[in-house]
């Protein structure tokens, strides 16, 4: 059974490094031009993080096909690629960025730890593409005992489910890397590169990452987590907007939601097409697309939403405590959808819920 050896150990330590200097260069920039717009007013700039995941296929859509700019007008729209949620949710505190496509822990986490100060989930984006991935060998939940797994980065949503799921199962785990099972919060790409060399055993992973390991890897799906949950709706993504970004420009952040909801929307009606246009972002920000068969399996696993499915955030929550990755607290007040219902209604579409949690 392998261990993970330095290269493993570097990978680690690499996600909290790379977090650390970008949110020290990004904070170190001069005060954006949304700083410069009056209170109230659309912001001259609005600054914008997400993933070079499938699971936030909204954002590479509405950036590809300018449904979010389109829909900013004269505010500008300044994009950045994040590794994992931790290092958007820092970037975010910072000042760095003002919205951010992001997993509903590092959502949850950053909420509870300011105690409702520090941002607002204002919509979904995506449920479901998401599992845990194994080597073959591995066929049931108690052949993991002594195995490593790896996780996109200590706290994000895949880190905690993870850790929760291990729990049902009987195994202890702790956040410095020891326990029954191993885990290990690598970067994806560094993720696949290891289970290619045989240093890890597995991963909890986003798509495309599990379709890649699956079908570049020979990986194998022990548990996909649609499994765990009713009806197999869970959150893998929300959109999260800073608070003093939302009481300055709620006009913004109302453009900002009426270009998300055209990309899901597009994402809904055009399957055929989602691929390519996808594949085309992915290229544009990492120089090298999907290959087809990854991209076709990666999005017959996800489903694309605005609804943030609220009523599951307190489960998340408490899966995220008792891994240790965050706090007790109340989520009271974490979702504000009453921009969004108005978009929506503006369509015809019917409002969403935020479960007796904020604003709709």
């Amino acid at each position: 059974m392998s261990r993970a050896g330095p290269r493993g150990i570097a990978a680690a330590l690499f996600p909290a490094l790379l977090a650390a200097g970008l949110v020290a260069g990004l904070s170190g920039c001069s005060a954006s031009a949304s700083a410069d717009a009056p209170a109230g007013g659309p912001a001259a700039e609005l600054r914008l993080g997400y993933f070079d995941n499938v699971t936030h296929a909204p954002a590479l859509v509405g950036l590809e096909k300018g449904f979010l700019q389109d829909s900013l007008g004269d505010t500008e729209l300044t994009a950045q690629a994040f590794a994992a949620g931790p290092a958007v949710i820092e970037a975010l505190s910072a000042g760095a960025i003002d919205a951010a496509y992001v997993g509903p822990n590092p959502a949850v986490n950053t909420f509870v730890q300011s105690a409702g100060a520090s941002a607002r989930v204002v919509a979904g984006a995506a449920s479901g593409g998401a599992a845990l991935v194994v080597r073959p060998g591995i066929d049931t939940p108690a052949d993991l005992a002594g195995t490593t797994l790896a996780t996109p980065q200590l706290g994000n949503t895949q880190d905690v489910a993870l850790r929760a799921w291990l729990g049902t199962e009987g195994f202890e785990t702790d956040t410095t890397g020891g326990g029954d099972v191993r885990i290990t919060p690598t970067e994806n790409a560094q993720t696949l590169a290891l289970f290619q060399s045989g240093e890890i055993d597995g991963a909890w992973l986003p798509e495309p990452w599990v379709s890649r390991l699956v079908i570049e890897a020979g990986a194998e799906v022990l548990v996909d987590e649609a499994s765990l949950w009713p009806e197999g709706a869970f959150p893998t993504t929300v959109l999260l907007v800073g608070s003093d970004f939302l009481r300055d420009h709620p006009d913004t952040v109302r453009a900002l939601l009426a270009g998300h909801t055209a990309s899901v929307a597009w994402l809904d009606g055009h399957a055929d097409e989602a691929g390519a246009v996808i594949n085309a972002r992915l290229a544009a920000d990492t120089g090298k697309p999907l290959p087809g068969a990854v991209i076709e399996r990666a999005l017959g696993a996800v489903r694309f939403t605005t609804d943030p499915l609220a009523g599951t955030f307190p489960t998340l929550l408490r899966a995220g405590v008792d891994a240790g990755t965050a706090k007790q607290g109340n989520l009271d007040g974490l979702f504000d959808l009453s921009l969004l219902n108005a978009v929506l209604a503006e369509s015809g579409a019917d409002p969403v819920s935020a479960a007796g949690l904020g604003a709709e």
